[in-house]
């Protein structure tokens, strides 16, 4: 028997790479996916990527979707309780005995201990699939794979501004700066996948408004090419 499992996904490469090392487990089956979307801007979290594209990707993916709502600047315990509302809600819709929730996180230890001492506490446990591995192998097989994604979001304190939009393929890693990783994991940057091996079709996107927060995390809006929208960052 599998055991049931459900992916944070954010949208972005490395939720994709956990997806498919997931999928090529035996021991596991993807329940659905959860993901956290400020209310706010209607937008996945963090990657600042439309909740339409999202919804997309989902049924590129044939999954079911989960999300977390959050308002804009929400504290660690507004997040934690928006979590756990959706984990409560996943199981309801997936499995009543499923505890487990794989991350694609790589190698920062505050992070997942965090997510461990929060899962701890709600009674379910995290899974790690790609953790420890080379993230430059790993950025060189997700283009060499044949998933696409677009750069949504840059920190303008550790990369130019510029790589905001860029699409995420060997030219890009080329161009990287040696002090950023290249799968970003220090939140260099975070991106959006829009085509990939694991997706029914592909998700054709345009560039849009280029919006800088916080003085600081330059987003690039990304828009689905075959609809229009009147919605604006």
């Amino acid at each position: 028997m599998t055991t049931p499992i459900l992916l944070a996904w954010s949208g972005g490469k490395d939720s994709t790479l956990a997806l498919e090392r997931l999928l090529g487990d035996t021991n596991y089956r993807v329940a659905a996916l959860v993901t956290t979307v400020t209310a706010t801007y209607d937008r996945i979290a963090i990657h600042g990527v439309r909740r339409s594209i999202l919804h997309r990707q989902a049924r590129m993916l044939a999954l079911p979707l989960i999300e977390a709502g959050i308002p804009a600047q929400a504290s660690n315990d507004i997040y934690e309780s928006a979590f756990a509302s959706a984990l409560d809600r996943a199981r309801a819709v997936t499995s009543s005995d499923i505890v487990d929730i794989a991350f694609g996180d790589l190698f920062l230890d505050d992070v997942r201990h965090y997510r461990e001492a929060m899962l701890a506490n709600l009674r379910w446990r995290g899974v790690y699939p790609l953790w420890g591995e080379n993230t430059a192998q790993l950025a060189r097989y997700f283009v060499d794979r044949g998933h696409c994604a677009i750069l949504s979001c840059v920190d303008t304190q550790q990369i130019d501004a510029h790589f905001c939009g860029r699409d995420f393929d060997i030219t890009l890693l080329g161009d990287l700066p040696s002090t950023c990783d290249p799968c970003g994991e220090n939140g260099e940057f975070h991106t959006c996948v829009h085509a990939s091996p694991l997706f029914a079709e592909s998700i054709p996107l345009t560039r849009g408004e280029r919006v800088l927060r916080d003085a600081r995390f330059q987003y690039v809006d990304l828009i689905e090419a075959d609809r229009s929208y009147d919605q604006a960052m």
